[in-house]
């Protein structure tokens, strides 16, 4: 996990790494490949290989993040040259504060064809974010933020995906 604080309001931000996310089959090297990549800002990034079922889950405790803060996560993701999959079907984007909220899902394409509404953009560091979605973080004891990412339908094979992480920021920090 590699933690932050935004000069402009000193509030907290964190970024948590591909190896701490909970990525279904992440350790089966047919399905994904655990890699270096120089633009990276840690050792080992995830490669989707080939899977069918894509489940991507990071989660992160409240009580380190600033209180009285809406919190906006972000996968941080690219592609390889070989992608499939990911233009063909939606994927559904999900946060989730403790386990009474059941949170908002989005459903978009994270490669989407031209004529499709561009969900993603590029950052400062090459790599491209989707929101996941936002949380308010009230009092800092509000137990577990849960960010996710599924595509489960089993008929859609996927591949060429890279994780780096999931960026969890204060809403309006960019």
């Amino acid at each position: 996990m590699a933690p932050g604080v935004l000069a402009a309001t000193g509030k907290k931000c964190y970024m948590l790494g591909a190896r701490r996310l909970s990525i279904a089959w992440a350790n089966t090297p047919r399905y994904w490949r655990w890699k270096r990549v120089p633009e990276s800002r840690f050792s080992e990034v995830a490669e989707l290989k080939e899977v069918w079922w894509l489940d991507v889950k990071g989660t992160i405790e409240t009580k380190i993040l600033s209180p009285n803060t809406t919190y906006v996560a972000y996968l941080v993701y690219k592609f390889s040259s070989s992608r499939y999959g990911f233009e063909k079907k939606p994927v559904d984007l999900h946060v989730e504060l403790g386990e009474s909220d059941a949170g908002r899902t989005f459903r978009i394409f994270l490669d989407p064809s031209a004529n499709i509404p561009q969900f993603s953009r590029e950052r400062e560091d090459g790599w491209m974010e989707v929101k996941l979605g936002e949380f308010f973080n009230e009092h800092g004891d509000d137990g577990k933020a849960t960010c996710s990412l599924r595509e489960v339908d089993n008929y859609t094979l996927k591949k060429g995906l890279i994780i780096e992480g999931i960026d969890i920021r204060p809403k309006d920090s960019r």
